[in-house]
């Protein structure tokens, strides 16, 4: 069987600039039965772990680092012994939910993640945050945006409450 994507919604808040929002974050992982990566880790690491089904993850990639978007971070990457890759450009972000705990390693543009015979390439897409990332899955025409896209828009900070990400569909 080959790559497949899977999705899973938590819920729980997103909070910036002294206001708080209910919200509700998708979870992204690309694999196939044996090996898997989570795009992004909010609210709720036991539904994130259980979504795994005992896969290898091979890595935890972060779109950015809102705390809607990192909050089970740290709790996943302990229970599933995988690490956690940021674009250093939003260290501040995760800093103010994890003060004493960095990311296991980052991300740049054009890194390239290779699970279940694809390949997932890093674009880096600052707007929403500084190290706001996009990761496109090569061969399935797919990119996973993280905020810097919302359904029905776009994800600058002026789009904030309407915490809707995108899969989006490409074609060339």
């Amino acid at each position: 069987m080959g790559v497949r994507i899977e999705n899973l919604v938590t819920s729980g808040t997103f909070s910036l600039d002294g206001g708080t929002w209910d919200v509700n974050n998708n979870v992204w992982i690309v694999g196939d039965d044996d090996e898997c990566v989570i795009i992004d880790s909010p609210h709720d690491a036991a539904a994130i772990i259980g979504q795994v089904r005992g896969r290898k993850v091979l890595a935890i990639l972060l779109t950015h680092a809102h705390n809607d978007h990192i909050g089970a971070a740290r709790e996943v990457a302990k229970a599933v012994e995988a690490p956690i890759y940021l674009n250093p450009e939003d260290l501040v972000l995760w800093e103010q939910v994890y003060p004493d705990a960095g990311p296991d390693r980052h991300h740049a543009d054009g890194d390239e993640f290779q699970v279940g015979g694809a390949t997932l390439r890093a674009i880096h897409t600052p707007g929403h945050s500084p190290g706001s990332t996009c990761f496109y899955l090569e061969g399935e025409d797919t990119v996973f945006t993280g905020d810097t896209l919302f359904n029905g828009g776009h994800g600058d900070n002026t789009t904030i409450g309407a915490e809707q990400e995108t899969l989006a569909n490409i074609s060339q």
